[in-house]
């Protein structure tokens, strides 16, 4: 399919798409602080600059964009242009994202990624349902968590 913009105008859009204060996270950054919980946002000092950072805690939280790390969801699908750009680009996210939790977890913290499956889509949870399974995460001893969208209509 031919694109219906020019590349310039394309460029322009691309550029747009941000990376970090995305909607999702600051939905879920001022429920966390309302329930109580502080922590600090994009930290340099740690691997892949975490989305929020709970020193006390060695925890960090990313919130992820399926698309551009290849999540396995309804809201993820290959372009079926430029493939030979956006493959190479999608995996390469995908190779980041392991050697940045592989490193955190050598340095004693743990991670959670919360995918934008569990805040938009057909699959999303309840809000108040994502929330609570952050802050449960949080309490707990658990190292590393995923948490997406319902699969297969299960909450």
């Amino acid at each position: 399919m031919v694109d219906i913009v020019s590349p310039e105008k394309r460029s322009v859009m691309m550029a747009g798409i941000k990376g970090k204060n995305t909607k999702p996270e600051i939905a879920i950054r001022k429920a966390l602080f309302a329930r109580g919980w502080r922590y600090r946002i994009h930290d340099r000092r740690l691997p892949g600059k975490p989305d929020l950072v709970f020193p006390k805690l060695k925890a960090v939280i990313f919130i992820e964009g399926c698309f551009w790390h290849g999540h396995h969801c309804h809201l993820f699908k290959m372009p079926s242009s430029r493939r030979e750009f956006w493959q190479p680009k999608i995996e390469g996210n995908r190779e980041r994202d392991t050697r940045v939790r592989e490193e955190l977890s050598a340095l004693g913290w743990r991670h959670l990624t919360v995918w934008e499956c569990a805040l938009k889509g057909k699959a999303r949870l309840p809000f108040q349902l994502l929330i609570t399974t952050i802050s449960s995460w949080l309490e707990s001893s658990e190292t590393t968590a995923d948490i997406e969208g319902a699969r297969d209509g299960a909450d």
